[in-house]
């Protein structure tokens, strides 16, 4: 499982006196993964139920208590290898959110509903899922919360394996937000702060990282940073 440390920062949403706090974590549908191998030897948790599943769920919902809003990747939204149990609808019960949104990306019936989810305590304004291009299964949600001048857009997102076709994505995500004052942009985007695409990607939308240097996975021994929180220069 990989996860961001949370960033806090001052936003328009009505939070006074205290700073906002994020969280974006890849939860791979409630699995634990502890070593390179376990990929290999325990794959069949992606697609068959287990009693570690929702321990492990559990744990991850104790962590998501205490920030304000939470992008979740790789949720599913209930099928056979969940126990036909909605991740997202079950973690924010569990740690105490009234607002939550779900994405599926990849509908594979009974087997899989591969999605992105996101947690609020303050209830948006808008919600738009957007599919990404170059290939299918990858997606991202945007949230408006407040009035204009004032008003915050958040963009949760999980984007491809492939260099290529991140940047596709980055660049359809930047025609998007690209008008937006006050703006975060949160998920795992499968690829460094130095990669060309994000590097790109930060140019064209003037966003920066409080914390480039935080590496993300693996979960066990993190070494790269693959999930990021991204911010405008008119949030503090």
């Amino acid at each position: 499982m990989t996860a961001n440390t949370p960033q806090k920062i001052d936003s328009g949403l009505p939070l006074p006196g205290r700073p906002l706090r994020l969280l974006s974590y890849n939860i791979q549908a409630g699995i634990d993964t502890q070593h390179y191998r376990e990929y290999l030897t325990k794959g069949w948790r992606h697609l068959l139920p287990n009693r570690e599943r929702v321990r492990n769920l559990n744990r991850i919902a104790e962590l998501l208590r205490g920030h304000d809003l939470v992008g979740l990747q790789e949720v599913d939204s209930g099928s056979l290898r969940s126990g036909f149990v909605d991740m997202t609808e079950y973690l924010a019960q569990r740690s105490g959110y009234r607002h939550w949104y779900r994405q599926v990306n990849r509908n594979i019936g009974m087997l899989a509903q591969h999605s992105n989810g996101f947690l609020s305590h303050v209830k948006p304004v808008r919600v738009s899922h957007h599919r990404l291009p170059a290939g299918p299964g990858r997606g991202a949600s945007l949230f408006e919360f407040g009035d204009e001048p004032l008003a915050l857009r958040v963009c949760g997102l999980h984007l491809a394996l492939g260099r290529r076709a991140r940047a596709r994505q980055l660049d359809f995500i930047s025609e998007l937000v690209q008008h937006y004052e006050s703006l975060i942009v949160m998920g795992d985007l499968n690829a460094g702060c130095e990669s060309k695409e994000v590097r790109r990607f930060v140019d064209r939308t003037g966003l920066r990282e409080p914390a480039c240097d935080q590496a993300t996975f693996p979960s066990w021994r993190p070494i790269r940073k693959i999930d990021h929180i991204l911010v405008s220069e008119a949030l503090k």
